[in-house]
């Protein structure tokens, strides 16, 4: 994703950096009262109150200042290059920020209010692990601060047919939910269905903002980001903090800000460490192994073709990419990075149910995105059928495989001789 952090030290300094709080003093109802009074067997629980007396706030407006795939890399200012200068990427797993819900580059959150003790900034950028490859921890964050904005809004309105406005990017975005019967469904059915329901939609908003930014959009004017779309990295991040934020969610993790921000921060650190992270000398040595190979430490960003490998894969289902041993032990940084093939690196798999109590996810709700006049003609070798009328996410896919042939055909004439 992107733009780069260096361009944002300019243009943030004019951007407010107060995060969204909420409080959450659930009301009951009578039933509930009546519960609570009357000795019944069965103890009140959060999903029992009226849905109506939860919070509900908007999802995220802005996505974090990122990481273009790579370290160190160059960098240009329209035709400019910025001399001596290198955009470092990465960071050390001790080193990670506390999460702040729709925070960015200047929140700051005190080491008494963190969770893991650490204090200052989120501190974004990307770490190398074992299982599951290079982790963009601002993509990270964004989703999981997606999936709890969209469930406390799906929760109220579970089985209505409702809107949920996502800001616009190449066009208009929404979540469209469709009616079905909850009357069968407990009060904790109805709050798991909303969890998992959530963490989905979230994940494939990151997947619209992929196709987003591959056909022109950009966050700020000037700032080509193009050269993060599709990134190898940026959607298995994506639905890690989907998937940490459904845990919380599940876990009943979620019901004020503060409570929120600090259970991330810890099951953050705990999923990175689950998932073999590395010192963040190993991390910058394995991007100097893939440096030629799916990055190109020559070209400054914010040139496409600094990322030459890219993952077009959409879908419920992410495979992390891990730098292959072969690629690493021909490499004079090998002596840098064996340690963490002296046992077999097994990619881990994350995968979000579509199927909960015998209802199809697909079937309750869907993401929309249209495509506005002026990115039309970004469109042009995709069939018309497939975009002109708008498209959901199950049009991903396809959408992103004629990314994928046009990319290849540039990056083919690039490189001839």
């Amino acid at each position: 994703m992107f733009p780069t952090r260096v361009f944002l030290l300019t243009s943030l300094l004019l951007v407010g950096c107060a995060s969204p709080t909420w409080q959450s003093h659930p009301k009951p109802d009578e039933a509930v009262i009546s519960r609570a009074l009357n000795g019944s067997d069965q103890p009140v629980a959060i999903w029992d109150l009226p849905p109506e007396s939860l919070p509900e706030f908007p999802v995220p407006q802005n996505v974090r200042p990122c990481c273009a795939f790579g370290n160190l890399q160059k960098v240009k200012v329209g035709p400019v290059p910025l001399p001596l200068f290198r955009l470092g990427n990465t960071v050390a797993p001790n080193k990670v920020g506390p999460h702040r819900f729709d925070g960015g580059t200047f929140t700051y959150t005190s080491s008494g209010m963190s969770g893991n003790s650490n204090r200052g900034t989120e501190n974004n950028g990307v770490l190398y692990t074992a299982q599951g490859g290079f982790i963009d921890l601002a993509h990270v964050r964004d989703t999981a601060d997606d999936t709890v904005a969209l469930f406390f809004q799906i929760f109220r309105h579970l089985g209505q047919e409702h809107y949920i406005d996502l800001p616009n990017e190449i066009g208009q975005r929404y979540v469209r939910l469709h009616p079905f019967d909850v009357s069968e469904l407990s009060g904790q059915e109805r709050w798991q269905l909303s969890a998992a329901l959530a963490a989905r939609l979230a994940y494939f908003k990151a997947e619209s903002h992929e196709i987003a930014q591959w056909h022109g959009y950009t966050s700020f004017a000037g700032w080509p980001e193009t050269v993060s779309a599709f990134s190898p990295e940026d959607l298995y991040s994506n639905m890690l903090g989907a998937k940490l934020t459904l845990a919380l969610i599940n876990a009943q993790l979620v019901l004020n800000d503060q409570l929120y921000n600090q259970s991330l921060t810890v099951w953050l650190d705990s999923a990175l460490a689950w998932l073999g992270e590395v010192d963040r000398k190993t991390t910058n040595a394995l991007f100097d192994v893939v440096d030629g190979h799916w990055w190109d430490s020559s070209r400054p960003i914010p040139d496409k073709f600094m990322v030459l490998k890219r993952h077009y894969v959409m879908g419920d289902r992410q495979l992390p990419h891990l730098v292959p041993e072969s690629l690493a032990a021909e490499h004079p940084a090998w002596k840098k990075v064996s340690h963490l093939y002296k046992a077999p690196n097994t990619p881990h798999t994350l995968h979000l149910a579509d199927t909960l109590f015998g209802l199809e996810l697909e079937e309750l709700g869907e993401l929309v995105m249209k495509v506005s006049d002026r990115y039309a003609p970004s469109f042009a070798d995709v069939p018309a059928e497939l975009w002109q009328e708008g498209f959901t996410h199950r049009d991903f896919g396809a959408i992103a495989s004629y990314a994928a042939q046009a990319d290849a055909k540039q990056l083919e004439a690039l490189l001839a001789p």
